[in-house]
């Protein structure tokens, strides 16, 4: 109750200041940031940080809405960024806690591009102990009666406070560090601006919008510490995609985070060609302050925080308490296994709730005359679920501009593992030597009871277990020549026989649908003879409509069920986009999948209509044998 008074009497301090004069505001409100007092920008991350103290600044605290649900408290709120440029900036947010709540550690959660800061992060948050604020840097919020859409941004940019759908929301007041849109128009993200909307009048890591987040984060990390119900020595930071990169750059500026866990993001902004974004706001400046616990969410096929680079970001931090978990095939996405592993290395370091097994250690090992083969070391102190090792020949060694249709469509192959000697070992079956070879280890082990908590885009899981990774081992082409080491896996027409650990090479983000997909028709391993159709074979136990596709192509497939096996034979020009159009080879195609129904939706711009395929799916999940292209 006291906490609630000090936040509304907070809430009536805009007004009080609108009546001041604008000299009065201006002794009022002394900005957050120094000038730069010799003209020049600051070029290095400690100068970009320099004279800016997170706790100088009262908080201004406005509650916007509070409630309670399943005893957990949660409120609507904004807090102070700063004064830049004479006007106050204020960042909200959502913020939860167990009702009655001690001690308890707090939590940044930071949304990515296109998010929101969204109340099922502290909600179930707080049913596992923690306290948690998730922040609005783009001004987004999702909550019971409090939403606030792009529109609803806009709508407060304007000050249209008689439209219905209003609503209080971040205010960049003087600058703009919003995102998706942004108020101004242009994104200072990627760039450092110079425009009346900056804070400097030269180029300055300072008008970019990664630090003026990032220091929003860290005002977010003085509120936390403040509240009664927080241990102000157990804060963690965590974020997804451009949340990602804003927790390393959080973790990396702020020594009040004790632990943190970015996933797909802040790994791999390190080249750009402006040197001065290198060198300030970048990722390796904010990983070489690194010293606090971190674990590092990487999917393999992720566009933004790609896993080619996290050996290097693991060798530039200065902890030496790390993890890596690398889900195979997920672009930007994960499902359970993975995602639990932000809430585990929490409870280790936050709560002392748990021991998270060590990095498994990989070797990789050129024989020559033979395959390639891996060894590992495995930590066997948590009952283990499965051992596995993937990989890949479809990289980049070349240093240019990445390849990000080549990132996000890459085969890996898996390799089961046996144990000989206390070792574990797989061996990998190369296609050519021509080609560079990625390989890496996942080793899952079991939960004694279920975790739940709010993934990437805040929809509730529940994992059973959770995976560690090892670190990518990487031997270039002139290296496998040099070994002797022979490619044994030739060009085939058998596409997957759907047996054994068949799953492997497949993947899907939805564990409550049977629908699956691969990448290996991207592989050359799998390329279509010319003139093939492509053949599958199903059993059904309903009749049912489904679906195969092919990148943005699509087909309806009739079953008749009854059990019985059913052939498809698939010609190229079945497969339709939006406009209806067809590729005149197979040769372009990247994912193969298949599910029960899929929508297709246009560009807005393009006026094309939404179109759906197959229809929602009766009876028990299909069977599948014999995929292969026929001639």
């Amino acid at each position: 109750m006291i906490f609630r008074k000090f936040a509304l009497t907070f809430l009536t301090f805009p007004l009080f200041t609108s009546f001041l004069s604008a000299d009065k505001k201006q002794k009022l409100f002394v900005d957050t940031l120094p000038e730069l007092k010799t003209g020049e920008a600051p070029q290095t991350w400690n100068d970009t940080w320099k004279g800016f103290d997170p706790r100088a600044e009262p908080l201004d605290v406005e509650v916007l809405k509070e409630w309670e649900e399943d005893n957990i408290v949660l409120k609507v709120l904004r807090y102070r960024i700063g004064v830049f440029k004479g006007r106050r900036a204020m960042m909200a947010g959502v913020y939860g806690y167990p009702k009655g709540g001690e001690g308890l550690p707090g939590l940044l959660q930071i949304h990515g591009g296109g998010q929101y800061a969204d109340y099922k992060a502290p909600l179930t948050n707080a049913k596992r102990g923690y306290a948690s604020l998730s922040i609005s840097w783009a001004g987004r919020i999702s909550a019971p009666g409090y939403r606030v859409s792009p529109n609803e941004v806009k709508l407060f940019w304007e000050g249209k406070v008689e439209d219905p759908r209003y609503k209080i929301t971040t205010d960049w007041g003087a600058l703009d560090a919003y995102h998706a849109p942004s108020r101004n128009g242009k994104d200072a993200f990627p760039s450092i601006p110079v425009a009346d909307w900056t804070l400097d009048p030269i180029e300055s890591p300072r008008n970019n919008s990664w630090f003026l987040a990032t220091l929003g984060a860290r005002r977010g990390l003085t509120f936390l510490e403040r509240q009664p119900e927080i241990d102000a020595d157990k804060l963690g930071v965590y974020g997804h995609s451009m949340g990602g990169k804003l927790t390393v750059l959080t973790a990396g500026s702020d020594k009040r985070v004790k632990a943190a866990a970015p996933s797909c993001g802040g790994i791999s902004d390190r080249y750009t060609a402006n040197p001065l974004h290198l060198l300030t706001v970048s990722d390796p400046p904010s990983l070489k302050e690194i010293t606090c616990p971190i674990i590092f969410l990487s999917p393999s096929n992720d566009f933004h925080g790609r896993i080619n680079d996290l050996e290097t970001s693991i060798e530039e931090i200065k902890s030496k308490d790390w993890r890596v978990t690398c889900s195979p095939h997920h672009n930007h996405q994960d499902t359970a296994e993975y995602e639990v592993a932000t809430q585990l290395w929490f409870d280790q370091h936050l709560k002392q709730s748990f021991q998270l097994p060590e990095t498994p250690n990989l070797k990789l090992f050129l024989p020559p005359g033979k395959s390639p083969v891996v060894t590992l070391g495995v930590d066997e102190s948590r009952e283990i679920s499965a051992i596995d090792v993937f990989y890949t020949q479809q990289g980049q060694t070349d240093g240019g501009k990445d390849n990000s249709n080549n990132t996000k469509n890459r085969f890996w192959h898996h390799s089961a593992v046996s144990k000989h000697n206390g070792k574990w070992a797989a061996h990998l079956q190369l296609f050519s030597v021509d080609k560079p070879l990625w390989v890496y280890a996942n080793v899952s082990y079991k939960l004694k009871k279920p975790i739940s908590g709010a993934g990437y885009y805040y929809g509730i899981y529940s994992a059973n277990r959770f995976t560690l990774s090892s670190l990518m081992r990487v031997s270039t082409s002139s290296e496998l020549k040099k070994a002797g080491v022979v490619a044994t896996l030739k060009q085939q027409v058998l596409i997957e026989d759907f047996e054994g650990d068949w799953q492997k090479e497949w993947f899907s983000y939805n564990s409550k649908k049977w629908g699956i997909k691969t990448h290996k028709l991207y592989h050359p391993a799998w390329e279509a003879p010319k003139g093939a159709k492509l053949y599958f074979e199903i059993k059904a136990e309903l009749p049912n409509k489904m679906i195969v596709g092919l990148d943005s192509y699509v087909t309806e497939v009739a079953l008749t069920g009854n059990n019985t096996w059913q052939g498809v034979k698939l010609s190229v020009s079945d497969f339709k986009n939006i406009k209806m159009e067809s590729q005149n080879d197979w040769s372009e195609f990247k994912e193969l999948r298949f599910d029960d129904v899929e929508q297709q939706r246009a560009k807005k711009e393009s006026g094309e209509q939404p179109r759906t395929f197959g229809a929602p799916w009766k009876g028990k999940a299909p069977e599948f044998r014999f995929l292969r292209w026929l001639l």
